[in-house]
């Protein structure tokens, strides 16, 4: 038994933490719940359907996710990619995207997807306050070359298990932790005037170049795009330009 897009939109407007999605092959959509809608600050389905993400979107985040769905319709699966949206309506929130290639009878005809809120960790697990110490230790380093084998040392774990514990009571890998805690650092410090390339090391990226790709990669815009627009937020009065609300620091003491 086969379901169809029509048959899951309804399903996806009762999560209010999920974003559901389902696109033809120009990339526009054909399918969004509710969540999506709300967040893009619309008032119907209707103003999302038969759009492209560089019409709903800023040109800065809209440009990346075109550049995504591209990827996607080529073949590509993108699975659990770590990403901040930075919507019009909301404060900025850390979520998980699968995109997946839609096929028919073997032919890509378009994408489907979804992109989850990043949850509270499992404080029941049994390794919680092991991987306590872990995540305070990322928190003081990430600017160093953090291995996973001395993370995995200080949870007295092996590096699989360390990595599938911090998968049930993160969501995330180590390795997304760390480029997390990075990318809200370089978002709090382009909120002043150092350099582009001064912050990039300041955060545990090589140079700039690297902290330009897993910036764009993880927010959608470029450090100097997301400057400019966390800049115009500030002058509007608006709140939470950076992601303090969904910090680490927040995230572990939930």
């Amino acid at each position: 038994m086969k379901i169809s897009a029509d048959e899951l939109e309804p399903l996806f407007d009762a999560l209010p933490d999920v974003v559901f999605f389902v696109k033809d092959v120009a990339a526009r959509y054909t399918h969004a719940n509710l969540t999506l809608v709300r967040r893009l600050g619309l008032k119907g389905r209707s103003e999302v359907i038969g759009k492209s993400v560089t019409e709903l979107f800023p040109t800065t985040m809209g440009g990346s996710y075109a550049a995504q769905d591209k990827r996607v319709l080529s073949g590509e699966v993108i699975e659990n990619q770590l990403e901040v949206h930075i919507f019009t309506n909301r404060t900025p929130g850390w979520c998980l995207t699968c995109k997946r290639p839609l096929r028919v009878r073997g032919e890509i005809r378009g994408v489907i997807g979804i992109s989850r809120d990043l949850g509270q960790p499992d404080g029941r697990h049994p390794t919680y306050d092991r991987l306590r110490r872990v995540l305070s230790y990322m928190q003081q380093h990430y600017a160093e070359g953090v291995r996973v084998h001395t993370l995995a040392g200080l949870a007295d774990l092996s590096v699989a298990q360390l990595e599938r514990h911090f998968r049930r009571v993160f969501q995330l890998t180590p390795q997304q932790v760390l480029t997390k805690l990075r990318i809200e650092a370089g978002m709090r410090l382009l909120g002043g005037n150092d350099t582009v390339a001064s912050i990039g090391l300041a955060c545990g990226f090589v140079d700039q170049s690297a902290f330009a790709r897993q910036f764009k990669a993880t927010v959608g815009m470029t450090p100097r795009d997301y400057r400019a627009v966390a800049a115009q937020r500030v002058e509007r009065g608006e709140t939470g330009q950076g992601v303090s609300a969904v910090s680490s620091d927040d995230y572990i003491r939930r």
